[in-house]
């Protein structure tokens, strides 16, 4: 069990929480404003949906990446690698994936039913293919003869799933509907999430030079792929900042509900110290640090919009 535990590699589900717990408050303020009712039951299956999405996400990585060697030589978390380690075998986790696209698609259509039937049957087809996509892309990964990850399509997809369909999606179940300001924490839990995948790329930069593996990092170089680092680490919040002033907390002077912004200070420092690292294998650190950034600023701005908006 312990084994399985570890290749669940529990230290990114913070991060997978986050577009939930986004997506899902800014709705419960927004249905609060306009008298609507906020589901708490929705909220619960769609954190069990996004749990289970990415353990199988981790599980397929696991698998797709130790039976195609790249995790051989691996540095910072390769000890963590249960197939590359013969501690699962490449049957067994391959076992282990079918079993949780399976969970995952019965939670998913059993939080659909519950968001969607029987006012909204177009919507809950709709949801359902995103759903498969959801659960085609957490294993596509790194398996298959063309997984996306070995392209340098990871960021992509990352801020898709992460992003767009994370926080969008969950924000629709609970309204029903669509406003373009929720782009703009979308996009901005979207980047936190590719920050979390870049510092992961380089830190193996070297690893998949040796494998084949064509991550955004290993394309654009080390220096380059800092450079995107800093960027992807620096505009999250000024989007939060953007959206909750478009919605008039500075006329209202709510400032209370500006709360998010003291993560200011330490996503400067983390900055910082991301920006003085030389040796790939040293950034392994600061995937925890950023993963539980991301989820203070979906805490935060939940807290700030729901109790202080």
């Amino acid at each position: 069990m312990t084994d399985w535990i570890k290749a669940a590699r529990l230290r990114t589900l913070p991060l997978s929480l986050s577009g939930i717990i986004m997506g899902s408050f800014i709705a419960k303020w927004r249905l609060k404003e306009d008298g609507g009712i906020w589901d708490w039951k929705i909220f619960a299956l769609a954190l069990l949906v996004t749990l289970l999405y990415q353990i199988l996400s981790n599980y397929a990585n696991d698998y797709g990446d130790g039976v195609k060697g790249t995790d051989k030589d691996r540095i910072g978390e390769a000890e963590a690698r249960a197939v590359a380690s013969g501690r699962i075998t490449a049957k067994q986790m391959k076992n282990a994936v079918i079993l949780f696209s399976a969970l995952s698609f019965v939670a998913t259509v059993a939080l659909l039913y519950i968001a969607f039937i029987p006012d909204y049957l177009n919507e809950f087809y709709i949801f359902i293919g995103l759903g498969v996509a959801s659960i085609l892309a957490a294993i596509g990964y790194t398996v298959g003869k063309k997984p996306y990850g070995y392209m340098g399509l990871g960021d992509l997809f990352v801020f898709i799933f992460f992003g767009l369909v994370s926080v969008g999606g969950s924000y629709f179940l609970f309204t029903k509907s669509f406003s373009w300001d929720i782009l703009l924490p979308a996009t901005a839990v979207g980047m936190m999430s590719m920050a979390v995948l870049n510092l992961n790329n380089m830190r193996d930069i070297e690893s998949d030079r040796l494998s084949g593996k064509k991550s955004l990092a290993l394309r654009i170089g080390f220096k380059n792929a800092m450079i995107y680092e800093i960027v992807l680490l620096q505009l999250p919040l000024i989007l939060i900042l953007v959206f909750l002033g478009n919605n008039g907390f500075i006329e209202s002077q709510k400032y209370y509900v500006f709360i998010v912004m003291i993560l200011f200070l330490p996503m400067m420092k983390v900055r910082r110290e991301i920006m003085k690292i030389k040796e790939p294998k040293k950034l392994d650190p600061f995937l925890k640090q950023v993963g539980i950034m991301t989820l203070m600023m979906a805490i935060l701005t939940a807290v700030g919009l729901n109790y202080f908006g």
